[in-house]
């Protein structure tokens, strides 16, 4: 992919210009050779990622930086820094959260791993590269020496360690450093049968799982590991939205509903696609650099990655594009994604924005809102699928009442008894059934309430990107967080680009917030609520 290689070299050479703009070059400072994030903070993770895109200019033999005096100079200033704020045991600092991180350090050390590795293989090395190479050396192996001591927070900080570990016992020859990693190992990789690992974080950690994935199989030469990867990426192929960002909505982590593009993904499309021979995933390596080439994003920061392997450089392929049309039940994951050409539509369990509609510049976001003893919106326990691609969500509400101790407590104090130990007043219970299902042009979505009667619930219909709200008795624009009741008739929503149609709609009161709202409306959407009381059923069709 030579013209992504390019593109790639250009825009880290640019990245390198920037970061040498930034660097503090006041020698009195604590910080001197370090670089600030955009808001101020220095931290080592950020220095190396800047010291690493240096290193590659300085080290490319197309760059024109390659083999710049003034360049290498800063990269030492850069390389002592980092030696500064790496503690004795190796371990480095996360200073807005994380201190003597172990995965931290994973983090920073797998970005020059490449860079070490390059090092490593080439043949002649100048006095200069041999002193990168060891200083690198020298930081990666303390580094890997540190994640011995372990310790971790989220379940993809286990496999960033484990890698690490795998690939520097490799790397150094340490055989300490692979039973380690076997350690995190042992527990299972965390990746069920749809391809989804445990966040769910579809806009990154699925991004930093597959990496880690893809470092195992080399460090470990196993080629299994990569191989819940390529699940994943043959799930990812069907997590593209008609705007072509990411679905972000189901994610358990920061990048829920963020919008995100693919640029981390690229390396894994291309190396996995290339290696296994998967037309359609060197298809989603092309299509990636189209998406960033039309919304005029930077090329994703993986120029050593290919120095290193330069025949992926050379590897030329016509294939182009992502599938438009495919209906996919992830069950384990409890997600379906289903897209029909300039439209998809997402249904989630357990989520209380259980339907997205998404027609590429308008993204309607589906919740049943209210309140019923401690639930306040509707989230489906249970979801399945019809033949016809059918799906029905269902939840039970349970009722209940704590009941006086059959015998005096031990306190007064509310909050020392042992509340969970009372018995309980069960009932009533309040059901709720979704039905969504497929129509020619786009969904009717079916909701029944039973089991309570009198309760002032609602629709609750969240839309983003649109300018204005109407029906045959009025046109509003709008610029966000807007809300509305409509009562009846068909309504629609529009920008200029595009529309969706979508009633009948009903309002039999009038929805204001009290102490006992469900959660808060969605960020930045304009809203419109559609209201009753249970017991109810009403069909919503959605036309976009």
């Amino acid at each position: 992919m030579k013209a992504h290689y390019n593109l790639i070299l250009r825009d880290t050479e640019r990245a390198a210009e920037h970061a040498l703009k930034t660097q503090n070059l006041e020698t009195a400072s604590p910080w001197y050779g370090a670089f600030p994030q955009p808001d101020g903070v220095y931290q080592p993770k950020y220095a190396i990622y800047q010291v690493s895109s240096l290193i590659a200019v300085y080290c490319n033999e197309d760059a024109r930086s390659y083999h710049d005096g003034p360049l290498y100079e800063r990269i030492l200033l850069g390389l002592d820094y980092v030696d500064r704020a790496q503690h004795e045991n190796g371990l480095f600092d996360y200073v807005t959260c994380n201190f003597f991180s172990a995965p931290d350090t994973a983090f920073c050390i797998k970005k020059i791993i490449p860079h070490l590795q390059f090092l490593m293989a080439k043949e002649f090395l100048t006095g200069e590269e041999e002193v990168l190479r060891a200083r690198l050396h020298r930081i990666i192996h303390a580094g890997a020496r540190g994640l011995l001591e372990g310790g971790f927070h989220t379940p993809n900080h286990r496999w960033a360690i484990a890698s690490v570990l795998a690939v520097c016992g490799k790397l150094f020859g340490e055989e300490e450093l692979t039973r380690a990693a076997f350690a995190y190992l042992s527990e299972g990789i965390d990746c069920n049968g749809d391809g989804e690992f445990s966040e769910k974080s579809a806009g990154n950690y699925n991004r930093v799982n597959n990496d880690a994935m893809m470092m195992l199989t080399e460090g470990l030469d196993d080629p299994s590991y990569e191989q819940y990867a390529i699940r994943n990426l043959r799930m990812m192929l069907t997590y593209w939205e008609p705007d072509d960002s990411i679905f972000t909505a189901n994610s358990t982590r920061f990048d829920k509903d963020r919008v995100v593009y693919a640029d981390g993904y690229y390396y894994e499309y291309l190396s996995l696609g290339v290696r296994h021979h998967i037309p359609e995933f060197i298809a989603m390596a092309n299509y990636i650099f189209d998406i960033l080439r039309e919304k005029r994003l930077a090329a994703p920061d993986f120029l050593m990655e290919l120095m290193c392997r330069p025949e992926l450089i050379a590897y030329e392929a016509e294939e182009n594009g992502t599938p438009d049309r495919y209906h996919v039940f992830y069950r384990d994951s409890g997600i379906a994604r289903v897209r029909r050409g300039r439209y998809t539509y997402t249904v989630m369990r357990d989520k209380s924005n259980f339907l997205y509609v998404h027609n590429g510049s308008i993204k309607l976001a589906v919740k049943i809102g209210g309140s019923f003893c401690e639930h306040r919106a509707f989230k489906a326990e249970t979801m399945e699928q019809d033949g016809d691609g059918t799906f029905h969500l269902h939840q039970t509400m349970r009722g209940w009442y704590y009941l006086p101790f059959e015998e005096k407590p031990s306190t007064s104090d509310w909050w020392k008894m042992d509340n969970a130990s009372r018995r309980k007043k069960l009932g009533p219970d309040m059901d709720i059934d979704v039905t969504i299902r497929e129509t020619e042009d786009g969904l009717d979505v079916d909701i029944r309430t039973s089991g309570v009667a009198g309760a002032p619930w609602r629709v609750e219909l969240a839309f983003n990107g649109i300018r204005r709200i109407s029906n045959e008795h009025m046109t509003m624009p709008v610029n966000g967080d807007e809300v509305l009741v409509l009562r009846d008739d068909d309504f629609e929503v529009t920008n200029d680009e595009a529309s969706m149609r979508i009633g009948p709609a009903f309002g039999t009161h009038h929805f204001t917030e009290g102490k006992e709202d469900s959660e808060v409306k969605t960020p930045g959407a304009a809203t419109v609520y559609l209201t009753d009381y249970t017991p109810f059923r009403h069909v919503i069709s959605i036309r976009p």
